[in-house]
């Protein structure tokens, strides 16, 4: 097979460039030389937001069996480079997000939910919801519906993270001591390896699949509880998970999700738009997700390897919770009727 990544030298586009040349296919890398690429592909130059920025890969000789296109800004890149392929490319594989459904999803939402209206495939960027749709729409617009694959990913983890979620945990981890630990211990997650993801999106192209696809692990494949045991065994074993009750962290002022990552609270619409999601569809194609102890150890090892500090993109705020605020909570949840959990 031949691939051509738009991208492919940061976390998702890396993970599917890795799993591509593990399989033995020719990879092309189109991106604007920030990172380097990894060994082993063919490397073109372009930033696809500026003038004339496609040209190296307009003049670039061959064609392609399969594009993966992991872009999230204005939607006309995705429309421009789509079009430019169109007949040079066999499918088309836009990494979108669930981000496109209207909020919140309620538990349960397949690929037929309602998507967030005032998307346009020829945008300049907007939001990231309508982004992702429009980049969605310019897709489907060069390639059609059976030629492209929308693949509507949700919360991604693993090595090369650079969103801030699961290596903020890790480092936390690391410090040791007591850890604000966000229950109920068995609040079943929904996440994908972004190896895994790869795998699928490469299995996808050899299908020969089309339309959307709602790509992230089943609910409960893992809980808040094993995510963070993983972390800490994984990091030494040297921090003492302390889980306190979600009205004790949000009667504090704690952003879920943000200040503590993956984490939002049972029974609520955050909880089932974000971990509730139908993933039939992606399980019947062929999504296989390894478990959450492999992930914490690969993405600590990948971690340490850059002395500890994650990159972070650009336009991503950074994750996690301020030392003082995680102790105050911690000293208020222990005293009588604070509403810690005893593990």
């Amino acid at each position: 097979m031949r691939l051509l990544v738009l991208g492919g030298t940061e976390f998702a586009g890396r993970a599917v460039v890795e799993a591509a040349l593990g399989r033995g296919w020719e990879v092309t890398v189109f991106h604007r030389g920030r990172h380097a690429a990894v060994p082993g592909v063919r490397s073109l130059l372009g930033d696809r937001t500026a003038d004339g920025g496609l040209t190296a890969l307009d003049e670039a000789d061959g064609t392609w069996d399969v594009v993966v296109d992991t872009w999230s800004a204005a939607p006309r890149a995705v429309r421009d480079t789509a079009r430019l392929l169109r007949e040079r490319a066999g499918r088309y594989v836009y990494v979108s997000s669930r981000s496109v459904y209207e909020w919140p999803a309620p538990a349960g939402a397949t690929e037929e939910a309602p998507v967030v209206a005032g998307a346009r495939a020829d945008a300049g960027r907007t939001d990231y919801a309508r982004d992702k749709r429009g980049g969605e729409l310019a897709a489907v617009e060069a390639f059609g519906a059976d030629r492209s694959v929308l693949v509507r990913a949700g919360l991604i983890l693993g090595p090369y993270e650079n969103v801030g979620r699961l290596p903020w945990w890790l480092n936390r981890m690391a410090r040791g001591g007591p850890v604000l630990a966000p229950g109920p211990r068995d609040l079943p997650l929904q996440y994908v390896d972004v190896r895994d993801l790869a795998e699928w999106i490469l299995g996808a192209a050899e299908q020969g699949l089309g339309g959307p696809y709602n790509l992230t692990g089943p609910q409960g494949h893992e809980t808040m509880g094993t995510l963070l045991e993983a972390c800490a065994e994984v990091t030494g074993g040297s921090a003492e998970l302390r889980w306190t009750a979600p009205e004790a962290i949000l009667r504090a002022g704690i952003e879920p999700w943000t200040q503590l990552p993956v984490w939002v609270p049972p029974d609520s619409e955050m909880h089932d738009a974000m971990h509730a999601t139908d993933v039939s569809r992606a399980l019947a194609t062929g999504l296989r997700c390894r478990p959450v102890t492999e992930t914490a150890a690969d993405t600590w090892r990948w971690l340490r390897g850059l002395g500890g500090t994650a990159p972070l993109r650009r336009d991503r705020t950074a994750k996690g919770l301020d030392p003082k605020t995680e102790a105050e909570v911690l000293a208020e949840a222990r005293e009588p009727g604070g509403g810690g959990e005893r593990v």
